[in-house]
């Protein structure tokens, strides 16, 4: 027997807009890659771990890529922390555990940032593996 929807609450909504936000986002910062020549390999992929936004390739570069949506860049920028680096490496591992054959390609850590207003930045290396 099918559960009956979830009612229909503020907070559902919410949350709801917030996901929207975030595939749009998501769209967005695929486009700045993809400008750049990056064929999008995943999008949202869950693993154990975590979740990655965006993972990348252009030709022997991989790229693992985190997508922050703030009000503003700086707001982006500061909201990429110590804890979410670590868990988006791990994921990254298990990726490539998956995925043996991408393993010899260079990796990056990177971030899209972008803004409410508009804006967006891509930080290209990011991170590093020891974050």
């Amino acid at each position: 027997m099918a559960r009956p929807p979830p009612p229909d609450t503020p907070a559902r909504r919410r949350k709801q807009a917030a996901h929207a936000r975030g595939l749009a986002a998501e769209d967005r910062a695929a486009a700045v890659l993809e400008a750049q020549s990056f064929r999008i390999l995943a999008r949202r992929l869950r693993t154990s771990a975590g979740e990655l936004d965006l993972v990348a390739r252009r030709d022997d570069l991989l790229v693992f890529c985190e997508v922050k949506l703030r009000r503003s860049l700086a707001e982006a920028a500061e909201s990429l922390q110590l804890r979410q680096r670590r868990r988006i490496i791990a994921a990254a591992e298990l990726f490539l555990a998956d995925h043996p054959e991408l393993a010899p390609l260079a990796m990056r850590f990177d971030a899209i940032l972008l803004g409410r207003d508009g804006g967006a930045e891509h930080l290209e290396g990011a991170f590093e593996l020891e974050g």
